[in-house]
C-alpha cells in the first residue's frame, strides 16, 4: 500500500509487518508526520516494493511467518545502505543485538509510544548523508536507459524489454561501475531458479544493448564475481 504519492520531496518509508492493525497504524501516523509511506506485510511483499521504489528507511518487524526480519534484514544489508529500524516484542539484549548485527540501525520495543517512534525515524534521518543523485538517462553507445521511465531505446525507437530484464537493467544501472554477484542480481530482480538463470537473463539483454553481444563493451562479466555495467 502507497500513500502520499504526490509529494516526491517527502522522505520515503517501508513499513514492514504481518499486523494488519498496526501496520495500518502506522501508515496512518507517519503519513500525519510529515512522510510518504508504504507497507508491506512479509519479506516477499517487501521485496517487490523495493523492487521498484526508492526509500529513505525501513521500519521492520523481527518477527515475521516465514523470513524473519532478521534474515531479511541481513539480506539486504548486503546490496543496500538504507537504515533500517526494527520493531519487536522481544526485549532481551541478546535479541537487540541480534539485530544490530544483522544490519538494523536502531531498535524499538513494542509497545512502544509514537513520539518516540517517530523520534528514532528522524534521529536515524539526520545521521545518513546524502544520496548522490542518479542520472535521469544512461548511454549505451547508441542505446539509451530512461531510468525514471525504464524504458530503453536505440535512436528514439523502443527496444521491448520483458519485466526480468526491466530488472536486470535497472539493478545494474542504479549501481553502475559495481560488481554485482548472480545471487545479488537474483535477489535484486526477483528471478526464479539458480544463479544460472540470471545468466541467460544477461545473454538475452545483451542482444538488446550490445552492437556484439559476442565481445561486450556495456554490460561485463567479471570473472568469478558477477556483472558490471560501464555506461559511457
Amino acid at each position: 500500500m502507497f500513500d502520499n504519492a504526490m509529494n516526491d520531496d517527502l522522505p520515503h518509508i517501508l513499513v514492514v509487518d504481518d499486523d494488519d492493525r498496526l501496520r495500518e497504524l502506522l501508515r496512518q501516523f507517519l503519513s500525519e508526520n510529515g512522510f510518504r509511506v508504504s507497507t508491506a506485510s512479509d519479506a516477499a511483499d517487501a521485496r517487490a516494493r523495493l523492487s521498484g521504489l526508492v526509500f529513505d528507511l525501513l521500519v521492520l518487524d523481527l518477527m515475521m511467518p516465514g523470513e524473519s526480519g532478521l534474515d531479511f534484514a541481513a539480506s539486504y544489508r548486503k546490496n543496500s545502505t538504507v537504515p533500517i529500524l526494527m520493531l519487536t516484542a522481544m526485549a532481551e539484549t541478546e535479541d537487540r543485538i541480534a539485530g544490530l548485527e544483522r544490519g538494523a540501525d536502531d531498535y524499538l520495543t513494542k509497545p512502544f509510544e509514537p513520539r518516540e517512534l517517530l523520534l528514532r525515524i528522524n534521529n536515524i534521518l539526520r545521521r545518513v548523508p546524502a544520496a548522490p543523485e542518479l542520472p535521469d538517462q544512461v548511454r549505451l553507445g547508441d542505446v539509451v536507459y530512461d531510468m525514471v521511465r525504464g524504458e530503453l531505446s536505440r535512436g528514439g525507437e523502443m527496444i521491448r524489454l520483458t519485466d526480468i530484464e526491466a530488472a536486470l537493467l535497472k539493478a545494474l544501472a542504479m549501481r553502475a561501475g559495481a560488481v554485482l554477484s548472480r545471487d545479488d542480481l537474483t535477489e535484486l530482480t526477483g528471478a526464479s531458479g539458480e544463479g544460472r538463470a540470471v545468466d541467460v537473463q544477461v545473454t538475452r539483454l545483451r542482444r538488446k544493448i550490445e552492437s556484439n553481444p559476442k565481445l561486450p563493451v556495456y554490460l561485463q562479466t567479471v570473472r568469478g564475481k558477477g556483472y558490471v555495467l560501464r555506461p559511457d
